[in-house]
């Protein structure tokens, strides 16, 4: 989406060694495709976007004719939510390409209509809607670095249902089943990354069964994944806030996971809104 970070994204992968080529018309996307194959370039990402306007329909078609010849374009879907694109575009001052002569926001809806299909088939989404630019990078960083590329990679996010559900996860998990530490004055003013508040979720005794069967379910999970091809995986772990009980146990969580073996990475997106 336009005003959602794609330039950041693009700079991340530059700076992991990837190629990169921004605002390519797509039907150019075969022969850069084996420009690159003959160069040897091996880490080789276009930049995809409406600013194509009517080139960007030749899309489906383009990515067909790859896949016929044996390769599969990986797709990262890059997102936020209406009123922060709009407030992203206004600070920057430019018009949003689709805007014509009517309102950006008429514009930022047109496109997200023609990116639906696109948006359904990606590999990876990223809402950048609470996100600031290293957020992004890191995020960038933990899916595309190269290493362990055969393994699925897990981001594990906190939330708070009261702020909604992270439009970007795969799966989500509720966690207010566990009594939560706000109704304790000395954890309060505390989040689950502070040791009290963790001591104090991790030891209920649903906890400990609770992520033993959550370590198993993303064990299936990855397994079934990998074999469909897709590699990557956000789970949301949401309480009310995103302050005590979805934070320690998301943080649990990732370390159990990647004791295992599992690249885990783990955002608190509600953290300090409270």
């Amino acid at each position: 989406m336009s005003g959602a970070g794609r330039r950041t994204a693009a700079h991340a992968l530059e700076d992991l060694g990837w190629y990169v080529v921004d605002n390519l018309p797509p039907v150019m996307l075969p022969q850069l495709y084996d420009l690159a194959r003959s160069e040897g370039l091996t880490k080789l990402a276009t930049v995809l976007d409406v600013r194509g306007r009517e080139l960007f329909e030749e899309l489906p078609g383009v990515f067909a004719r790859l896949e016929a010849g044996g390769t599969v374009p990986e797709i990262l879907f890059i997102e936020a939510s209406d009123e922060v694109i709009v407030k992203r575009q206004e600070s920057s001052r430019r018009p949003h390409p689709l805007q014509g002569d009517g309102r950006m926001l008429d514009g930022v809806r047109r496109e997200r209509e023609l990116l639906a299909t696109l948006r359904a088939g990606a590999d990876l989404v990223i809402d950048t809607s609470a996100m600031n630019v290293h957020q992004l990078t890191s995020r960038v960083a933990h899916a595309y670095d190269g290493e362990g590329s055969d393994r699925l990679r897990v981001t594990l996010m906190s939330f708070g249902f009261k702020n909604g559900i992270p439009i970007d996860a795969d799966m989500v998990i509720d966690v207010r089943f566990l009594p939560n530490p706000h109704w304790v004055p000395e954890l309060r003013p505390q989040s689950g990354l502070n040791r009290p508040v963790s001591e104090y979720v991790l030891r209920q005794p649903a906890a400990g069964p609770f992520l033993q069967q959550l370590q198993a379910l993303m064990i299936t999970v990855a397994a079934g994944y990998l074999n469909e091809g897709k590699r990557f995986a956000t789970v949301g772990i949401g309480c009310t806030g995103g302050k005590h009980r979805s934070t320690a146990m998301a943080e649990e969580l990732g370390s159990r996971l990647r004791e295992i073996g599992m690249p885990t990475k783990v955002l608190h997106r509600d953290l300090g809104r409270e």
